[in-house]
């Protein structure tokens, strides 16, 4: 698992040093899970979470490109539910941790013909590796309160393999996949860019088929600026 993740990580700093736009990232994710058959979630189990990392664009022509990076990004879900108009209730927070690869096709149309900069539509697979992440249950009934957190467990999976190693039903699996969609604005200083991350994998390691359904699968859309550093 680390020789994967190590060799993961060193892979994309090597693609990144070669890359003509290299720029750190940093932002917001409202993170949330499906939570039926047909992929649908929840409002109110929207999480607010974060993203952080950096990205590198190849610089393969002004309209087209490709871009790779490695991302530090929060996914999950909360809920909460109140009782006795609202002065009782039970909060739950679930932040799983991972880190990030995308790889993106990048559309950009340019303000004018001489600028670099403009429009652009981000597409692409992701891969990411479980490595953190805290479960976090409040209640309140009445004068009693209290508060219990967890650590999130993961299972030990070989992603080469089909089948779930070490799955239970209170661990995730290591490994997530998925597509991202998006776009924004490239300026010369900055980066502003939104992204919807669309999860193809059902979270729970015992799940065994992830094209039965879309339940139980992230769906994260994240808000991020971008700083160049070339």
């Amino acid at each position: 698992m680390k020789t994967l993740i190590t060799g993961l990580a060193v892979f994309l700093i090597l693609t990144n040093a070669n890359a003509q736009t290299v720029y750190v990232q940093g932002g917001l994710n409202l993170a949330n899970i499906t939570t039926t058959n047909s992929g649908n979630t929840e409002e109110n189990k929207l999480l607010p979470t974060f993203n952080v990392g950096f990205m590198g664009r190849f610089g393969l022509s002004k309209v087209v490109d490709l871009e790779a990076g490695l991302l530090f990004t929060g996914k999950g879900s909360k809920a909460e539910t109140f009782f006795n108009g609202g002065t009782d209730y039970v909060k739950t927070r679930f932040n799983p941790l991972y880190i990030e690869l995308p790889l993106n096709v990048v559309v950009t149309v340019p303000f004018n013909k001489t600028s670099a900069s403009g429009f652009f539509f981000n597409a692409g697979p992701y891969v990411a590796v479980g490595i953190a992440g805290k479960s976090k249950v409040d209640t309140k009934f009445g004068p009693l309160t209290t508060s219990s957190t967890e650590d999130i467990k993961f299972a030990n999976d070989d992603p080469f393999t089909s089948e779930q190693d070490d799955a239970a039903y209170d661990k995730l699996k290591r490994f997530d996949y998925g597509l991202n969609i998006g776009g924004g604005v490239k300026m010369k200083s900055v980066i502003l860019k939104a992204n919807y991350g669309f999860g193809l994998a059902k979270i729970n390691s015992t799940a065994g088929d992830n094209n039965a359904n879309d339940k139980n699968k992230y769906r994260t859309l994240s808000i991020s600026v971008g700083i160049p550093l070339n």
